[in-house]
């Protein structure tokens, strides 16, 4: 009974058959009943909070426990792979615009004296370093971080146009370059004493002292300098203890200031090298020297090497007083070199050498708010001619930081001032070393060769390297920078204008 009853159960369930099919077997169907909007009490559209494991009811997704936590532990190169689009906190709006930071789709600023007044983005001064591969778009991004810098009060002054780059954009500027050159009538005086020499007679005892040993002490650095781009077959012309305290004393018997004058007199090298070739007794007496006899014999080195550059690179360029007069509340002023193009790398590193001196001479003393972007192009020239000229731009970045100015150095590699001398040699230690004197580093596009340098020499991990190596080659103007410890993947943007301003192919297209 039991199991037949069970059988006539299941075959009657099998059987049976729903309203719907059976309206359907006899040609007709069952009416759909129209759809009731739900009224809600309440304008809220969810009345109810729901915990973590969900509604308690059945097919709501009602879990009795929640899901355990899965922890991954990454390194930063590889947290991109899982979350390509997380972007660090981004740079605040202000100084220049210069055009979109990739990683986080927002307008990318430079500001580098900002940078440095602000402790949380770990800039410590204002230096930058520009890296490029000719035709990635280094110089265009100079010139518009200069003209874009100039709308918040900055000046520009281009110690050494080498290729007249900046010729056009001082044009626009309604600003005539200065151009240096055999037989033009431009003369520059490294040996310029400069805003410090001003109202010399008013000083007192004590800035009067400190003024002339700030003026000195440039001096003898370009001094220095200029006996170091010197050879003794491959090896520079020394400059010991005794030809400094031949240089310092002669220049000070020279200035006057020796004998207490009310004023600095103008000195020139030529003038220099004539006072050590043709000494007095009191300059003699003044260095301890015995004799002449003693004096002539252990400063020829010395004097044969200032000879040679009286009459050779320096002689109708800086070896007389200064005969331009930059105007100084022009936004640029521009010194070109373009013309000893042909006289070799040596004349024109020397001649980088001589404005760098002048230069900050013309800066040891600047208004309040006279805040300036000094850029320095092609200075490996100046760094090949030894350890003296490469001290001399160690100087000049170091002491960016209480001038006010923003020195911008740019280079085409890391390794351009590895060219200093021998890779053991102390000139290549300090030209290694002033590549952390910027904590503002713009790395364009470079060939893949340049991938180990950037590690070796600025520290740059695996991810970045592959950005300048490859995504920076895909387009002009595409370059990792480096702020502090951040990087930004940035593009910058041109104008049409901007685009004609630094156009620096013009003699490709004409050929």
């Amino acid at each position: 009974m039991s199991h037949g009853g069970r059988r006539s159960r299941q075959g009657h369930a099998q059987a049976s058959r729903s309203v719907a099919g059976l309206l359907s077997d006899m040609g007709a169907g069952l009416q759909a009943r129209p759809a009731v909007p739900v009224q809600l009490d309440d304008d809220r559209l969810f009345t109810q909070f729901v915990s973590a494991r969900g509604r308690r009811a059945r097919g709501t997704g009602w879990a009795p426990a929640l899901a355990p936590l899965s922890m991954w532990r990454m390194t930063s190169e590889q947290a991109p792979v899982l979350w390509p689009l997380t972007a660090a906190q981004g740079l605040p709006p202000t100084g220049a615009q210069m055009g979109i930071d990739l990683l986080s789709g927002g307008a990318f600023y430079c500001d580098p004296l900002g940078w440095v007044k602000d402790d949380a983005i770990g800039v410590t001064n204002p230096n930058m370093f520009v890296f490029g591969k000719p035709g990635r778009g280094k110089s265009a991004t100079v010139k518009i971080f200069c003209l874009r810098m100039m709308d918040f009060g900055y000046r520009v002054l281009i110690l050494g146009d080498t290729k007249d780059e900046y010729e056009g954009l001082c044009l626009a500027l309604g600003v005539e370059p200065f151009a240096i050159g055999h037989g033009l009538p431009a003369r520059v005086n490294p040996l310029d004493i400069g805003p410090l020499g001003g109202g010399w007679e008013r000083l007192d005892a004590a800035e009067a002292s400190r003024r002339a040993s700030i003026v000195f002490h440039r001096w003898l650095m370009l001094i220095r300098g200029l006996v170091g781009s010197q050879k003794i077959g491959s090896e520079s012309v020394p400059f010991g203890p005794s030809d400094e305290t031949a240089v310092s004393s002669a220049l000070r018997f020279l200035t006057g200031f020796t004998h207490g004058g009310t004023r600095l007199r103008e000195v020139t090298v030529p003038q220099l090298w004539a006072a050590l070739d043709e000494p007095t007794d009191q300059l003699v007496n003044e260095c301890r020297f015995a004799s002449p006899r003693q004096f002539y014999d252990e400063t020829r080195t010395l004097r044969d090497a200032l000879g040679a550059l009286v009459k050779g690179h320096l002689q109708g360029l800086f070896d007389e007083p200064t005969t331009i007069k930059p105007d100084w509340r022009a936004p640029i002023q521009s010194l070109s070199l373009s013309r000893l193009d042909k006289s070799g790398d040596g004349a024109v590193g020397i001649a980088l050498l001589c404005l760098n001196s002048w230069g900050q001479g013309m800066r040891e003393i600047a208004e309040r708010g006279d805040v300036r972007i000094v850029v320095r192009d092609e200075t490996w020239k100046q760094m090949r001619l030894g350890l003296e000229p490469v001290k001399t731009l160690d100087s000049n970045l170091r002491l960016s930081r209480h001038v006010g100015d923003v020195q911008l150095v740019v280079y085409h590699k890391p390794s351009d001032p590895l060219s200093a001398g021998a890779a053991d040699s102390q000139a290549v230690a300090i030209a290694k070393d002033l590549l952390h004197l910027a904590d503002i580093r713009v790395l364009h596009g470079q060939d893949k060769a340049v991938a180990d340098e950037l590690a070796d020499l600025l520290g740059l991990n695996a991810v970045a390297q592959q950005l300048v190596t490859g995504w920076a080659m895909g387009g002009k103007g595409r370059a990792l920078w480096t702020v502090g410890e951040r990087q930004f993947k940035v593009e910058c943007r041109l104008t049409p204008l901007e685009r004609d301003l630094t156009y620096t192919n013009e003699a490709l297209r004409i050929a």
